[in-house]
């Protein structure tokens, strides 16, 4: 495993991490923990911000929270000059608890309902990227209840179909997101648009899909959104200014991945505008991207303690810790691959072939199969990387379990930015009916 950023081994053989010891951290919060290195967070919004700056400057970087959305990470992301993506009233309802600016916030989902499309019209946020027929028309709606003019993009489906996994697969033109450009389906909804005095109608949106290592799925999609752009200006005389391109770089999750960083989409992106608006005629568009997986993925690690221990003689050793598919489902949803480390143990050799077991009482509750690590023993702190983004947001109470601690490191300082929930927060919501609080002997018929 080669340790990058402020990732160290220190004169004990512990692994550190935004210079704090990570078996201190496991000692301090408990496990499982999930671990966010700021500086490398912080890396990542920057050269995202400074690569588009240099090769298309009139361009929005809004950070995607689905990937990992907190009221710290809100701070981080704002301070960081991004804008903001979210996909539904709670997360947008954190960014209003946070004081994010409302008029840096785009609103996306595919079935955003009455109660979340109020609460963004309340609070004005800047964009509200529509999805579909039925919430154009209820949006066109409660903005005319309001007499409000709210602004919004289209989302389009393009019909691009990007190299990676067919659950993240989300361009292509059997898709539940979007207006398809196919059979002028996309027109169809501009029409209906530019039709409401109370929807202003600033651009269209696409996003084709997530951990993407080609990037040039990106070449058709420009062409194709661009190409949108000019036929709503040839039917409709109407100007489309800003073309939001989405997300979707993958990250480093496991030896031999090779991720394209964010100068390389930039640059590919700028020549492809450039390219195509002039083959087309039309004014070159402010651009508006959404990286999350890849500015928060590889910043997070997950730290676990080691339990029980077991052999099956010939065919697999399982090493069982404390955590599983209630932190981190992407193994059992994507068959997504990590590394990990024995954090306590850094300089120990690798020994042992073995394959790591979550808690959960599913046979599939696995999260690394088959990685060669040192000898384990209960009580050691294994360190899994790369689970920044998609791990907390996706995390569940399966089995009752509570969800984990997120702790926040920089410069040697530790802050808890989650707090680990606790059996009672599981319950919290819970109520017993009157008529099951007689007595037992009643209710079984028993005397």
């Amino acid at each position: 495993m080669q340790l990058q950023g402020t990732i160290q081994v220190d004169t004990n053989g512990h692994l550190v991490v935004g210079g704090c010891d990570t078996v201190e951290l496991a000692a301090e919060f408990g496990t499982p923990l999930y671990v966010i290195d700021e500086a490398r967070l912080r890396q990542m919004a920057r050269r995202y911000r400074s690569s588009f700056n240099n090769y298309y400057p009139d361009t929005k970087v809004a950070y995607a929270g689905k990937a990992m959305l907190t009221l710290a990470i809100c701070k981080i992301i704002e301070s960081e000059g991004l804008y903001l993506d979210v996909v539904s009233g709670g997360e947008l309802y954190t960014a209003i608890k946070a004081d994010f600016p409302m008029e840096k916030i785009l609103f996306h989902g595919n079935n955003k309902s009455t109660d979340e499309l109020a609460l963004a019209l309340d609070h004005r946020v800047g964009r509200i990227v529509v999805d579909n027929f039925y919430e154009l028309q209820l949006l066109a709606q409660l903005a005319a209840d309001r007499d409000q003019v709210v602004d919004v993009l289209l989302r389009i489906s393009p019909g691009v179909e990007a190299h990676t996994h067919s659950y993240i697969q989300t361009g292509q033109l059997d898709s539940k997101f979007g207006f398809a450009i196919a059979h002028d389906v996309a027109l169809k909804a501009v029409e209906l648009a530019l039709k409401s005095s109370h929807l202003n109608l600033k651009g269209i949106h696409c996003h084709i899909g997530s951990q993407i290592f080609d990037i040039s799925s990106f070449v058709p999609t420009v062409e194709r959104m661009l190409g949108l752009v000019k036929d709503i200006a040839q039917t409709f005389n109407y100007p489309v200014s800003e073309v939001d391109l989405g997300g979707g770089l993958g990250i480093r999750y496991q030896q031999g991945d090779t991720p394209v960083g964010p100068e390389a989409l930039a640059q590919l992106i700028a020549t492809e505008v450039d390219r195509v608006s002039s083959d087309l005629g039309i004014p070159r568009p402010t651009l508006i991207v959404e990286p999350g997986r890849s500015i928060v993925g590889e910043a997070g690690l997950t730290l676990y303690t080691v339990g029980s221990i077991k052999d099956i003689p010939g065919i697999r050793r399982y090493v069982a810790v404390d955590g599983g598919m209630n932190d981190n489902p992407r193994v059992a949803l994507y068959q997504a691959r990590y590394e990990a480390v024995v954090a306590n143990r850094m300089h120990a050799a690798k020994e042992a072939t073995v394959s790591i077991a979550g808690k959960c009482c599913e046979s599939g509750d696995m999260l690394i199969h088959d990685i060669e690590l040192p000898h384990l023993h209960p009580g050691d702190i294994l360190a899994v990387f790369s689970t920044g983004a998609y791990n907390y947001s996706m995390a569940s109470n399966y089995n009752r379990l509570p969800r984990p601690a997120v702790v926040l490191v920089s410069n040697g300082q530790a802050d808890l930015i989650v707090k680990r929930e606790t059996y009672e927060d599981l319950i919290r919501l819970d109520l017993i009916p009157q008529r099951l609080q007689k007595d037992s002997a009643v209710t079984t018929g028993r005397e």
